[in-house]
């Protein structure tokens, strides 16, 4: 008997494979414990990694979720701190600006793209740090008021300690304890959040809004490529 692909809210087809990963990975680890976005971030942390660990290791809250996740399905930027965790973001355009950084005195290349990318997206953003502990760093010493951070750098030098100072800023991020992290990690957490569902009302008052809403002229264009 063929597998069927189960279909997630937003029309997202998820693969047989995924789905008896998923399974595999629950029938190891009871889950069941956490609230509805902890869960999802913690189990697609987990499943994007094979580390039953990040379970004890990561570090969020539920009500900081729920934020973020509603700014993320308004339209907040997201901003990814290199192209791997971009490239690892389904479904929603990032910003990335590591290919215009350059690193000078007491700047590495990482903390400049935080710079550039702070300059265009402004407060508000959500934003993916997956690979280097100097980005985090610069993101911490912006008034970035971001909706989210997920910081999740890896590495022996300043990874641990930055996703320290991340908790106690008390900014709203998720995180983790030990060295371990990377760009995998750090887009699955974001797509937790991106594939999780909008509540009916919230989804009912945002196609309202697209509906009444004057066309960009980005749509404007897509709408004749498509006719």
């Amino acid at each position: 008997m063929s597998q069927v692909s189960q279909v997630f809210p937003g029309s997202r087809v998820v693969h047989p494979i995924e789905q008896e990963s998923f399974r595999r990975l629950r029938a190891r680890l009871d889950t069941s414990h956490f609230p509805p976005l902890t869960r999802a971030v913690v189990e697609r942390v987990i499943h994007s990694a094979a580390d039953l660990e990040y379970a004890s290791d990561l570090v969020t809250d539920e009500d900081v979720l729920l934020r973020a996740h509603a700014a993320l399905h308004a339209g907040a930027p997201v901003v990814a701190d290199v192209e791997m965790v971009a490239a690892g973001i389904t479904r929603r355009a990032t910003v990335c600006r590591l290919k215009d950084a350059a690193s000078g005195p007491g700047l590495t290349r990482s903390a400049h793209a935080v710079r550039l990318a702070y300059e265009q997206v402004g407060p508000g953003a959500l934003w993916v740090i997956g690979c280097a502990p100097t980005a985090l760093e610069e993101l911490l010493r912006l008034d970035a008021e971001p909706a989210l951070v997920i910081g999740l750098p890896v590495g022996f030098v300043g990874a641990a300690e930055s996703k320290a100072a991340l908790r106690e800023s008390g900014l709203p991020a998720v995180s983790n304890v030990s060295e371990k992290g990377g760009s995998a990690v750090a887009s699955a957490a974001l797509n937790a959040l991106l594939y999780h569902p909008v509540p009916q009302a919230d989804q009912a008052a945002k196609t309202a809004r697209a509906e009444t809403a004057p066309l960009t002229a980005e749509a404007v264009s897509a709408a004749k490529e498509t006719s």
